[in-house]
Parts: C-alpha cells; structure tokens; sequence
C-alpha cells in the first residue's frame, strides 16, 4: 500500500477536506476522502482526577450533531507547544482545574477511516480548582464531577435520557482506572 498524493479540496480556518489518491495491497489505484486539522500542532484529551476522587467530565453542545455530548476535557495543541502545555492549558481553560501532575496514557486515532486526527491523552492528578469553568470564546461548556467508581452508570443514565456521550469517554475513564490502580 502507498499513498500517491493528497489534494485538498477545501480548507478552513481548522479543518480541510482532502482526497487521498493511494495504491492497495494489489497494486489498484483507489481514491479515500477525509478530514485533516491545519494550523494545529496536535489534540489532548484529558481524564482529569479530583482530590475527591471524581472525573470530570464536560456536557457541550456540538454543531455537527445538533446535541450536547458527554466529553472528557480536550483540545488543540497550537503549532509549537508541546503536548502537555496544551493539555494543562485546556483543562485549566475548560474545567478551571489545574493539573500538578500528568501521565501519558495512550495515544491513537480518533476516526480511521474519515480523519487524519491522532489524540493524545493524558491521566491529570494533584487537581487544584484555579478559576472558572467554560472554555474559550465560542464554547459553552457544563462541568460535571462523577465518581469514579460510578462513571458507568452515570454514563448509562445519561444516554437512556437521550444525551449522547463521546465513546473516548468509557474506554479512557476505564484505562485511568487501571493506571491509578498500578501506582
């Protein structure tokens, strides 16, 4: 498999539309449309822990679905910072809590077969609540703290009400939990 070229076939402030024009494991020349970020150095997702052993977790309403979603902490990491600036930055930013410590979790693909996104996440600990929640300009954020022992539930009670909930969030929540259990 090898990709021929990329053209883009639109481009936004954020977000481009490219055909990838590739060769398959049989030597067949195909064609795959998707949706790369510009003008972003990288994405942080944060599973932040509270001193009373809560996550946090964000309601927010999102323009491509039409709904409020169920989301960890996450965001752009601007073209030269580093990965963990960013994540500090974006807590703090959306959820008013600052983070002494970060540990990497894991990092992958966000959507293989429409996005060129790679997440990266991070296990936020030593939380200390230093402003106010919300995000940035053009975000409305709703912090929610859940127990970590009752994410599961939580989550399931939320979507019997019709809220969708980022799928990141039952898998990141769960792989956090291993990761303070191994300290």
């Amino acid at each position: 498999m090898e990709i021929i070229d990329k053209i883009v076939r639109w481009k936004g402030k954020f977000m481009s539309a490219v055909e990838i024009r590739y060769r398959d494991a049989k030597g067949v020349m195909r064609t795959w449309e998707a949706v790369e970020r510009v003008n972003v150095g990288g994405i942080v997702v944060m599973v932040a822990i509270t001193p009373a052993n809560t996550v946090l977790l964000e309601k927010q309403f999102r323009p491509p679905l039409g709904r409020d979603v169920i989301e960890l902490p996450a965001g752009l990491v601007d073209p030269g910072e580093s990965m963990e600036d960013a994540a500090r930055r974006e807590l703090i930013e959306e959820t008013g809590w600052s983070a002494r410590e970060l540990s990497f979790l894991a990092e992958g693909p966000m959507s293989t077969g429409a996005s060129t996104e790679i997440l990266r996440t991070y296990l936020c600990t030593g939380l200390e609540h230093v402003g106010k929640s919300g995000g940035d300009d053009n975000e409305i954020i709703e912090v929610i703290e859940v127990p970590v022992t009752g994410v599961s539930e939580y989550l399931s009670s939320v979507q019997a009400a019709g809220t969708l909930v980022d799928l990141k969030v039952f898998g990141l929540v769960e792989l956090a939990r291993r990761a303070m259990d191994c300290r």
